[in-house]
């Protein structure tokens, strides 16, 4: 039953980091320009929600590891 509760959360953790790592921004954009932010804006530095959006890319980060190293001491 904890090994299909690890898995569970191994996937939503993945499926996750997929798209928290699809929104940061590259060379050009990202969340930034998703959400309306200009050049001036991203000359200044990383905005408050590139911020919180790395703040839970490293959360689901962290969860995603524990996971994975639980579900390899379980098996």
């Amino acid at each position: 039953m904890l090994t299909a509760i690890l898995v569970v959360i191994e996937i939503i953790s993945a499926l996750a980091l997929i798209i928290l790592i699809l929104l940061h921004s590259g060379k050009g954009g990202g969340m930034s320009e998703l959400l309306g932010g200009s050049v001036g804006a991203s000359a200044a530095g990383s905005t408050v929600a590139e911020r919180n959006l790395d703040r839970i890319t490293i959360t689901f980060a962290l969860v995603f590891m524990f996971s994975a190293v639980a579900l390899s001491l379980r098996i």
